[in-house]
């Protein structure tokens, strides 16, 4: 994807930042774990509705909304609300970069607008990336193994050993015994 179709993608983004509505109650939708949506134990089967509600969700002192100008209700989220589905190298002026694709259609950049690291969710050691608003997202498993060509050697501040690095930063998976 070029520039110009990441910024066509971000524009897609309504100003929830600047949205502080009353808060109206809770709805009865849940994100689980694998990125499923729910609604009233009902499973989300139109793609384009789980990209438009994603579009005003909101993370607020480790809880999550959805967000109009004129309302704001809490929801459940299992781990993360975005599930990385998709990725390729691209070139960017700091070299090599990664960019992923969220089943959201959602298009973050390595190095440039996430950030990568390791999380334990329920035992499991689970990767994730940085999104808007202080959300993160799950890069999905064959997502993760499709990146195990791209490990490398790096140094970082928490120490050394294989990870990735992506527009000139680098990012430790798995740190050295």
């Amino acid at each position: 994807m070029n520039l110009k179709g990441l910024s066509e993608v971000k524009s897609k983004q309504p100003p929830v930042d600047t949205w502080s509505p009353p808060f109206c109650g809770d709805m009865n939708l849940l994100i689980k774990a694998n990125g499923e949506w729910f609604h009233e134990g009902g499973k989300f089967t139109r793609a384009a509705m789980v990209t438009m509600f994603s579009r005003i969700l909101w993370y607020e002192a480790g809880e999550y909304f959805l967000v109009t100008p004129v309302e704001k209700v809490r929801i459940q989220v299992e781990d993360a609300p975005f599930l990385v589905t998709g990725w390729e190298w691209i070139d960017t002026e700091l070299g090599p970069t990664l960019e992923f694709h969220t089943h959201t259609e959602d298009v973050m950049r390595l190095g440039l607008d996430c950030d990568l690291w390791m999380a334990t969710y329920k035992g499991e050691e689970r990767p994730y990336i940085s999104m808007r608003y202080g959300m993160k997202a799950l890069v999905a498993r064959p997502v993760f193994y499709g990146l195990v060509e791209s490990l490398e050697q790096v140094q970082t501040l928490e120490g050394s050993g294989v990870g990735i690095k992506s527009a000139g930063k680098s990012y430790l998976l798995m740190q050295d015994a």
